[in-house]
């Protein structure tokens, strides 16, 4: 498969923020869909936190269900937002699958996964900015000709 110039800027960053009224939003890719899920994951913590200083020391299981793509990758960051919030744990680690069940299921997307970090330390980590909510407004999941992007804004 022979990558466009568009995916070849796209594939040199994961995620990429852009500006939103007294909110964050990114955008985040991958070459399939649970990458830009991954990169998604990603690209929240590095609003809360530098990744690159936090170990994958401890592990999560996380399973959610949803009834189509946005709300899985709503589901999905929620339940990040949700662990790393009730745990005080950063994650940087992120590797997840993504099944497509019976459509006549009332949640036929169920992402699967093992979320990594370590306990909060603001003494070690640095501190970015409190996300407060994950929202749907402009929430998207596109499937582009070589890869797939998320839009997320973030409430902070």
């Amino acid at each position: 498969m022979s990558l466009n110039n568009e995916y070849q800027i796209k594939l040199n960053k994961p995620y990429e923020f852009f500006d939103v009224t007294a909110d964050i939003g990114f955008f985040a890719y991958g070459e399939t869909l649970e990458e830009s899920f991954e990169n998604s994951g990603l690209a929240m913590f590095n609003v809360i936190s530098n990744t690159s200083n936090v170990e994958c020391n401890e592990e999560f299981n996380i399973e959610v269900e949803s009834e189509d793509l946005v709300s899985l990758l709503y589901d999905y960051l929620e339940e990040l937002l949700f662990l790393s919030d009730v745990n005080f744990v950063l994650f940087s680690d992120f590797n997840i699958s993504i099944i497509k069940g019976d459509k006549n299921l009332e949640n036929p997307y169920k992402l699967k996964g093992i979320v990594k970090g370590e306990s909060m330390d603001w003494n070690k980590h640095q501190r970015g900015s409190e996300v407060k909510a994950i929202t749907f407004h402009m929430m998207e999941v596109l499937e582009k000709n070589e890869y797939f992007m998320t839009r997320v804004i973030l409430d902070l």
